[in-house]
Formats: C-alpha cells, structure tokens, sequence
C-alpha cells in the first residue's frame, strides 16, 4: 500500500512565500542518513542502527538570515524526539549540529507561513521523518543492514514503488576502483505543500559534505546504478 495518506498533509499547511527571488524555494528534501556509513567516514562511533535525519532542506538557498538566533528553548517539548531521531552523531551532547541545520536551512524554510518558526521547521521535520518511516519501509522489501551486497536497481524500485515517487540514494566510493559502493544517505522529496514528489538525480554530482565541519573525502554522491551496494550492519563498515 502506498503512502496515499500524505495527501493529508498537503490540505494540513498551504505556504506563502515572502523570499527574495534568489532564495525563493519550491522543494523541501527531507534527508537521511545512515549512522554506521556517516561514522566510518567521520571517525565517530555509533550505536544507532536506524536511519537518523540529517536536516529538512529548501532546494534554493543557504543562511538566509544570520540574525535569526537559535534558542535550544523554543524545541525543549520536541528535545526527546530530536535526540533520538535527529542526533548529533559527532557530538552527542551538544545542540550545534541542530543550530547549524537552523542557520543554513531552517532560516531559508522559515519564510514560508507553514514554516515560519524555530518550533515549527523542528518539528514539521520530524513529523515528515515519522511519516515516512524509511527504516520500517526498507525492512518491509527484506532491505536490511548486511554483509552481503544488493543491487542498486532492487532497493531502489522498492522504496520508489512503495512511496510513488522517486527518491535519491546517495553513496560512498571507497576508492576509485572499488567493486561496491557503501549506501549512506537518501533523500526523500517534497513539494512546498508537503506532498511527495520526485527527487531529482543529478549524475554528475559533487561529494556532499555530510558533516557541519570541512571532512576530508570521499562524501556522498548518486549511487551508481552498474555498482553493488553495501548496506554496513551497526558498527562493520570495514569488512
């Protein structure tokens, strides 16, 4: 069955946009990451084995407005939640990672009505996250963390079919002639009255950089679809 009860959410929060031209957005990308890639190419250590957010982006522009201080305060009912679902997987105590997602992103979100507060951008995220439950759909498909490899093509026609939209796996190359390619991060799309729509998958793409300070590379990037994915159990990146 097929998330149809997104349309829901459509009715539930129509946006007004009072952006200037050069940051006017038309398309929010709920991002996911998964902690045990994230950590193999940080250096941290993790023992979360589900899909975590790593932020609610507009798909045109950063930093929109550096006077629009982040207050931990505002969040402290959503705090629980953030923790387990959006946790600093570099700094487990700390709020920067959620202030750095504030500035660069959430400022960008925030000028549309249905997003136009700290409380608000926290908490549409995490409702989005919840409502799409990536974890839960992977494990319906029998996608699960494995030393064994899958092909592209199966984990993405599954959750494309599931969800009726396409959605944007991204990877980590080990190296330039590696024969698989590690499964990182994925992106699911959303229009600005929070229905699904198609992500766009740019081939040619630049390693993104997946944590709030400079990492050396490789980042994640499009999976290759000619390339078998690894998909790390908890804590066995390096098999």
């Amino acid at each position: 069955m097929k998330l149809f009860l997104f349309h829901f959410l459509a009715a539930a929060t129509a946006s007004a946009f009072v952006l200037s031209p050069r940051h006017t957005w038309s398309k929010l990308i709920l991002t996911h990451h998964w902690p045990t890639t994230f950590c193999g190419m940080e250096k941290c250590h993790s023992k979360i084995d589900t899909w975590t957010l790593h932020g609610l982006w507009p798909n045109n522009g950063n930093d929109c407005n550096s006077t629009w201080h982040f207050n931990i305060s505002l969040i402290e009912d959503l705090l629980p939640d953030m923790e387990k679902s959006w946790p600093d997987l570099l700094s487990p105590e700390s709020p920067k990672f959620w202030k750095y997602e504030w500035y660069k992103h959430g400022t960008c979100a925030a000028q549309a009505e249905s997003l136009n507060s700290q409380h608000k951008y926290f908490s549409k995220a995490l409702e989005l996250y919840h409502k799409v439950d990536l974890d839960s759909v992977l494990k319906k498909f029998n996608i699960n963390p494995s030393k064994q490899y899958y092909q592209f093509d199966h984990i993405q026609e599954a959750i494309d079919g599931f969800y009726g939209a396409k959605l944007k796996l991204q990877c980590v190359h080990p190296s330039r002639n590696a024969d698989y390619q590690i499964l990182g991060q994925i992106e699911i799309c959303f229009t600005s009255d929070f229905s699904l729509m198609d992500c766009e998958r740019e081939t040619r793409e630049k390693p993104v950089n997946s944590s709030v300070k400079a990492q050396a590379k490789p980042g994640f990037i499009v999976c290759d679809p000619g390339v078998p994915v690894y998909y790390p159990p908890l804590m066995s990146l390096h098999h």
